[in-house]
């Protein structure tokens, strides 16, 4: 609970994962990818239930073996590779009513801590926030990026035709890095997006925004992971 709101974290996890396969169960740094962000969710100070949004049933005793709830089942439906990611979450929400704040952390997040969800939510309690999601800066700057046309020529990506030789010049941009989605339950059932006119962005730092969509990612990520280990 935050200010006197209850809040409900859920992990979304399919079964069928295309980039990497059954990758929310694989063995990553010693334990199953979801296991990670079960741990951290866990060690939280401001969440008041912990669930698991699964139709798969390896997954779903995977999490439970990690000290994940799972209140409900999801229909086979809701997991389809053209599901819209935000239908599980209001499944969720419909199973399960009676909170204030909706949290979901994806597991393919493995760096993510229990400090950046602590520090999330408190953010979003400051701003007065509706809606929220996690973002970093990005090294590849949309300024300087361009489109090929059929005749090779390039053409910015931006409207501005003028392109910046000096980085320092360069604004500032950022991305989701897909570790935290914070809403108000009742805000997001009307809205129906994380993204709206009224999403704000929390900044996380880059060495914990890594999202595992491929076999690199997750290279990555174990590589990071065991360094951390060995130096615990």
């Amino acid at each position: 609970m935050i200010e006197g709101k209850r809040v409900l974290a859920v992990i979304p996890a399919r079964g069928g994962s295309k980039g990497v396969p059954r990758k929310n169960i694989r063995i990553l740094a010693g334990k199953p990818l979801l296991a990670w962000t079960i741990e951290e969710t866990k060690r939280s100070k401001y969440i008041d239930r912990l669930v698991l949004s699964s139709e798969d049933v390896e997954i779903i005793e995977a999490a439970k073996s990690f000290g994940c709830e799972v209140p409900f089942i999801r229909p086979p439906k809701l997991a389809e590779d053209n599901t819209p990611g935000i239908d599980p979450i209001l499944h969720a929400l419909k199973n399960l009513p009676g909170y204030d704040i909706v949290l979901v952390l994806q597991p393919t997040s493995p760096l993510r801590k229990s400090l950046d969800i602590d520090e999330g939510l408190e953010f979003f309690e400051r701003y007065n926030a509706s809606i929220c999601v996690s973002i970093s800066g990005v090294s590849q700057n949309p300024y300087w990026m361009f489109l090929l046309d059929d005749h090779h020529h390039i053409r910015p990506v931006t409207r501005d035709e003028t392109i910046n030789t000096r980085r320092q010049d360069l604004p500032k941009v950022y991305m989701p890095n897909g570790a935290l989605f914070i809403a108000s339950t009742e805000y997001l059932q009307e809205k129906k997006s994380f993204y709206t006119k009224d999403t704000t962005g929390f900044i996380m730092p880059k060495e914990r925004s890594y999202d595992i969509d491929d076999e690199l990612d997750f290279i990555i990520c174990e590589y990071l992971l065991n360094k951390v280990l060995k130096t615990l």
